[in-house]
């Protein structure tokens, strides 16, 4: 085990927006603030959205500085890899942002039914021998599983550099019934440009694979439903 990972380790054990349950409560979900994120965590009433496999937390630290009026909490197995987010939000002094150490399958024992309003999902594994969709976390079996913890008509999106996950996801939400709001094949040459500034600016932040990743000429995907 690598020196920096138990640094990273140490690290999010003093941040007070970092919550990391033990393995009983990854499988109940006791212990955490179930059903009192916005007001125990953040002090507020506001919107809560998850980035599911945030990976370093580029995208819930960017979310939350785009809008302050929404909390943020990003979920990973791997604090490790969160711990960038972790810090960088400290020391940015961003008051909505919060990560959550659990698998992904486990994430509705966390959160109350109606507490969650949106979910991105950004450049999950694919999954490719998943025929099932019981591993990929944009299968409309995972996103069953997310309604049981999001308001009704909820948002889910999807961005992938995978042309694999992004038709397998497309064709799963098809096939159970979850409207497709938002579809493109290439983010960059098509939906910037088509949708409100605003959101523009949000499928704009890039994280460091994504940007190497379009450095090799891949196009990035999207997708968006309601649950």
């Amino acid at each position: 085990m690598g020196k920096d990972k138990l640094r990273k380790w140490k690290e999010n054990t003093t941040f007070s927006h970092v919550f990391e349950p033990d393995i009983k409560s990854i499988v109940d979900g006791s212990g955490v603030h179930k059903g009192q994120w916005a007001q125990a965590v953040f002090g507020n009433d506001h919107p809560i959205t998850l980035e599911l496999g945030c990976g370093k937390g580029e995208y819930t630290v960017g979310l939350a500085r785009r809008h302050p009026e929404r909390n943020f909490i990003g979920v990973d197995i791997k604090g490790h890899r969160f711990w960038r987010g972790a810090k960088t939000s400290k020391e940015e002094g961003l008051h909505n942002v919060a990560f959550l150490r659990t698998k992904i399958e486990f994430v509705q024992n966390f959160f109350a039914e109606g507490e969650v309003s949106e979910i991105w999902l950004t450049f999950s594994d694919p999954q490719p021998k998943d025929e099932k969709g019981t591993k990929r976390i944009t299968s409309e079996v995972f996103l069953k599983r997310y309604r049981e913890c999001m308001v009704p008509g909820g948002l889910i999106h999807v961005k992938s550099d995978s042309p694999l996950l992004y038709a397998l996801s497309k064709e799963g939400w098809e096939r159970a019934g979850f409207p497709i709001l938002e579809d493109s094949q290439d983010v960059y040459a098509d939906l910037v440009h088509r949708v409100p500034s605003e959101f523009a600016d949000v499928l704009n932040i890039r994280t460091y694979y994504e940007q190497r990743w379009l450095e090799e000429g891949k196009h990035i995907h999207y997708l968006r439903t309601r649950v």
